[in-house]
């Protein structure tokens, strides 16, 4: 069984208008929810063995501050230009190609591909992954190729705004 998770980036600060999509950075309260989501799913014993990444500067800040609260060191962290607002067919692509000796892969991204994505490979029926939103998925089979249409359980869903977690 391997075991995929799921990150939205957190608030992203759109004070800049100038400043392309792909270069803004998290806002203040981007800053707090990332952490507190790190610390939440640290206190579920959530540490994934890879975290794969969009390079735009929201998930990469989202990412690095979550693997410091979970405790995954920066060298199991990995960019892939793939995910930058990507849809379901390329999501899964990343997916598909990823090893299969690694049991636990954490993605982080964007909406609405991460939305549409649980939706499609789980049997989630979510209407939106929140901002800094987690999901765990759990796919019943050994080999990420194989991934596909409703073959995973949505095992957990948090986002900051609910303090107690579901599922």
């Amino acid at each position: 069984m391997l075991k995929l998770s799921l990150l939205r980036h957190a608030k992203s600060s759109r004070d800049n208008p100038d400043l392309d999509d792909f270069d803004r950075p998290l806002a203040a309260r981007g800053l707090r929810d990332a952490p507190e989501m790190g610390k939440r799913l640290a206190g579920r014993g959530i540490r994934p063995a890879l975290i794969v990444t969009s390079p735009a500067k929201r998930a990469l800040q989202t990412a690095r501050l979550v693997s410091h609260e979970i405790g995954v060191p920066a060298r199991k962290l990995r960019e892939d230009d793939r995910i930058y607002m990507a849809g379901v067919p390329a999501l899964i692509g990343v997916i598909r190609e990823l090893d299969d000796a690694i049991g636990h892969v954490l993605l982080v991204g964007h909406n609405p591909g991460f939305t549409d994505l649980v939706n499609r490979i789980s049997d989630g029926d979510i209407d939106n992954l929140p901002t800094c939103g987690y999901v765990e998925i759990e796919l019943d089979h050994t080999r990420w190729k194989d991934t596909g249409r409703r073959d995973g359980r949505l095992v957990h869903f948090n986002f900051p705004k609910n303090s107690r977690g579901s599922r």
